[in-house]
This record gives structure tokens, C-alpha cells and sequence, in this order.
């Protein structure tokens, strides 16, 4: 297998902006790309070859729910996660850092008390109010959190983290961190920085130590919530250390992203790749590329099509609204996707209202292929010098009626 590499081919003028070619043992990623998920090993209601056909080059899959079930072990059994999915393109999984503490908190609130003394021990914050449970507990080697199916306990450090990556088998896997809120104290996101930046160290050590690490590419992730001076710290120190390339993790408000984004990719090493973790509204994605991301990954796109939604050129549809039950035209009637070409509104409404999987099937079937496309005119205007001018008409259009 070759190993991993990154080429620029061409730079937007006045901004961080860049087209380019990451080479990955399963295929190359032309950038500008948008990264479908897969959370479970699995983009949800679709088989690889539909997937496939949207345009969509490179599935991201998520750690922590793949350790939790079926296990790493299991799908390194099998053969991967490549040959377990089916999916013979690039892929990647993150780090499980996010959902530790996300998905420990939702099950927290939930559960309200713990009932066993021991676990409480262990679990429970001496300073959580009202004594409710915070599910993921911080030392200085990793988290320690209930699963938020059955409430079993784990420990995640960045060893292990880096451990159940390299089992799953994808291209490209994230160093271990902590992804804080934007709300917390200034005090705390230091803290929380300065283990990030102990973890990403060992996580590199960790995958440097592994016989078969050249052919996983590691993203170091840079953290700092909202303030400038921890973001730049970060990007400085992140960036010096030898990584493959650099997510951007979240912490920061929607209105604070462009500027985040900003200061991170000012410093981050221009000659790596840059993802920028869970964006996917058209206006992020284009400020996104211009402050010089090259990847970014959401869920949006299948999340509101099993709800209904679809996406247009003049911004997002709801299909359960009475009037797309006899409107014959396609969801988009531009659009080049397989559920366009093939079948109306008032049809797909219709799988909807007598709840047919197939509904949400043909919708995200749509709504990955919109912003897959919606990247790639990004890709070819950057490509020939007319970035500015695609981009400004398909916003305005998009956003026309909000």
C-alpha cells in the first residue's frame, strides 16, 4: 500500500483557500471534500454503492459507537472496516473524544442518579450540582465514562483510542482530545487545552509505535474554544508536532467559526491537510474552504432527509408539507441525482406519509449528492478563477427566502 500524501494544486488569491489531491491506500480525495458519515460503519439508510453514486469520495465513522457495538476486535475479525462496510474507497474514523463526553453528559441527564456506591465513587464529580452524575470523569490519562446504551462503564485513553483505531483499519484517524463547550470558564478550556496537547503527544507516540502505522495517516486536532490566544496556542503547538494533517475541533460559536477557523489555519502547516469537524450549512462550508479547510464532515445532510427535509437551490424544503403532495416536479429539478431523475415529489411524499424506508432513502440519496456537488463547484471555480462569483450566487439564491 502507498502511503499517505497531500499536494496543493492551486490557492485562492487574497485567503487561505486551495484545491488539492490527498493520497490516501484506498484512493486519492480531491480537496476541497465534503466527508460523508458513517457513524455506525454505515451511512444510514444507504448501501456503499448508493453512497458512491451521490459523488461522495471518503466515509468518516465513528469510533466510540463501533467500540461500543459490535466492538473494534469483531470488525478487525472480519477484516477491517473496509471490507466490513463494503467500502473500497477512503476512510476515516475520529478519535471517540467527542462523544465521550456529549453522549456521557445525554446519559447522565438521564439517568439522574447512580445506584451503586462503588460507581458513584468513581464516576460521580464532587462539585456536579444537585448531585447529578457527570458520566465522563477526567484524570490525567484518559475519561472514564458510561456508555449511553447501558450505562456499562469504559475507559478511554489515547493509547486505547489509537488501539481501537488501528483495529477499525481507516486512512485516516484523530488523536485523542477533549472537546469542551463554548460556555465554559476560561479557566477550564486552559485546563482542558493543556490535556489535549498531552494527549495528542502520546497519541502519536502511541501510532508511531504500531508496525503498521504508515499506512493510517494521524490528525493531530487543535482545540481552544472561542478565545484567540488558546486557539493560536494551539494551532502552534499541534502544528509542530508530526502529524499527518489537523482536524479543528468545535468549542466555538456558530458566529465565532470563520474567525477560529482563521487563526488556526494562519499557523497549521500549509503543505497538510485540514478538516474542520461537524460543519455542514452551505454558508460554513464556503467560509470554511476560504480560511483554508480542505475537509469538513456533518451529519446534516441524512439527518433532515429522515425527517422530510431536502435541500434545493433556494435553500431547504420540508416534503411533508401538503403542497408537494401533487407536485410532479423532482425534488431539485437541476439536480443529477439518482432519486431526481427518477421520482417525483409527490411520489416521495407519499413513502413519507405511509412511512416507506424508501422515503428517507431517495432523500438522502439527494441531499448527500446536493453538497457533494455544491463542493465540487467550489473545487472547479477555485480551478478556473471564478470562486467569488459561484459563490455569491449560490448564497444568495440558497438564502433568498430566510
Amino acid at each position: 500500500m502507498k502511503d499517505f500524501s497531500f499536494e496543493i494544486h492551486k490557492e485562492l488569491p487574497n485567503c487561505l483557500g486551495r484545491i488539492g489531491t490527498i493520497h490516501t491506500p484506498h484512493g486519492d480525495i480531491l480537496t476541497p471534500a465534503f466527508v460523508t458519515v458513517g457513524t455506525k460503519g454505515t451511512v444510514k439508510s444507504l448501501t456503499p454503492e448508493q453512497v458512491k453514486g451521490t459523488g461522495a469520495q471518503v466515509i468518516i465513522a465513528n469510533t466510540y459507537h463501533l467500540y461500543l457495538q459490535p466492538g473494534d476486535e469483531t470488525i478487525k475479525n472480519i477484516g477491517g472496516l473496509h471490507k466490513a462496510m463494503n467500502w473500497n474507497g477512503p476512510l476515516m474514523t475520529d478519535s471517540g473524544g467527542f462523544q465521550v463526553f456529549s453522549l456521557g453528559a445525554a446519559y447522565g441527564n438521564k439517568l439522574g442518579k447512580i445506584a451503586n456506591k462503588k460507581d458513584e465513587e468513581l464516576l460521580l464529580s464532587d462539585t456536579a450540582e444537585d448531585e447529578k452524575p457527570k458520566i465522563a470523569r477526567i484524570d490525567p490519562n484518559g475519561v472514564m465514562f458510561r456508555s449511553h446504551t447501558d450505562g456499562s462503564a469504559h475507559y478511554l485513553s489515547p493509547e486505547k483510542s489509537i488501539d481501537i483505531q488501528h483495529n477499525l483499519g481507516a486512512d485516516i484517524i484523530f488523536a485523542f482530545d477533549e472537546c469542551t463547550s463554548p460556555h465554559e470558564s476560561l479557566h477550564y478550556q486552559k485546563e482542558a487545552l493543556e490535556r489535549t496537547h498531552r494527549w495528542a503527544k502520546r497519541s502519536l507516540e502511541h501510532h508511531k509505535s504500531k508496525e503498521n502505522h504508515k499506512t493510517q495517516a494521524l490528525f493531530g486536532i487543535v482545540q481552544g474554544g472561542r478565545d484567540e490566544t488558546l486557539r493560536k496556542e494551539s494551532a502552534e503547538y499541534i502544528g509542530s508536532l508530526d502529524f499527518d494533517g489537523f482536524g479543528i475541533g468545535g468549542s466555538f460559536d456558530k458566529e465565532d467559526m470563520d474567525k477560529a477557523v482563521e487563526w488556526c489555519n494562519s499557523i497549521l502547516p500549509k503543505e497538510k491537510p485540514r478538516h474542520l469537524l461537524g460543519i455542514g450549512e452551505p454558508i460554513d462550508l464556503f467560509g470554511a474552504v476560504e480560511k483554508g479547510c480542505d475537509l469538513f464532515d456533518c451529519v446534516s445532510p441524512t439527518r433532515i432527509a429522515r425527517s422530510g427535509m431536502f435541500y434545493t437551490k433556494e435553500g431547504r424544503a420540508n416534503l411533508l408539507n401538503q403542497k408537494f403532495r401533487e407536485d410532479l416536479k423532482p425534488l431539485d429539478e437541476n439536480c443529477k441525482c439518482y432519486a431526481c431523475q427518477n421520482f417525483s415529489r409527490s411520489y416521495i411524499a407519499h413513502l413519507f406519509h405511509a412511512k416507506e424506508i424508501l422515503g428517507a432513502t431517495l432523500l438522502s440519496i439527494h441531499n448527500i449528492h446536493f453538497v457533494v456537488a455544491m463542493v465540487d463547484g467550489m473545487r472547479e471555480t477555485i480551478s478556473s478563477g471564478n470562486f467569488e462569483a459561484y459563490k455569491q450566487d449560490f448564497l444568495k439564491k440558497y438564502y433568498a427566502n430566510s
